[in-house]
């Protein structure tokens, strides 16, 4: 089901800061760069900064494995008893969700399709 990992997203505070920062980290610039998200991709992998996550619950970042079809995966994982954190969503033609293990860790699922 799982593809590979393909993004981080960061809760952001002040995107200026945390993308100041990221760009000395990295050497990379965002490809992507508006006030509710901006995205570095490095090396095939996405960065992102999200100062919205606060307000959906999260205060860490989120790793997102790819899927091939996020519906088929979700349903997997509500099969196996992994609850939902947040429904799945089109975010600019990505499709997208989170998830919460048993011991309450959070992940996610995208489904990009233009990786």
């Amino acid at each position: 089901m799982f593809t590979g990992l393909k993004s981080v997203i960061y809760p952001s505070n002040d995107l200026a800061i945390d993308k100041a920062f990221w760009e000395k980290v990295t050497g990379v610039k965002p490809y992507y760069d508006e006030p509710y998200y901006v995205g570095f991709s490095v090396n095939g992998s996405e960065l992102g900064l999200d100062p919205n996550a606060t307000q959906e619950g999260l205060t860490y970042p989120v790793s997102y494995w790819h899927v091939k079809d996020t519906k088929e995966a979700s349903d997997s994982l509500i099969a196996v008893g992994v609850k939902v954190h947040s429904e799945l969503k089109d975010v600019g033609g990505l499709m997208m969700g989170t998830f919460e293990d048993r011991s309450g860790n959070i992940f996610g699922i995208i489904d990009n399709p233009h990786a």
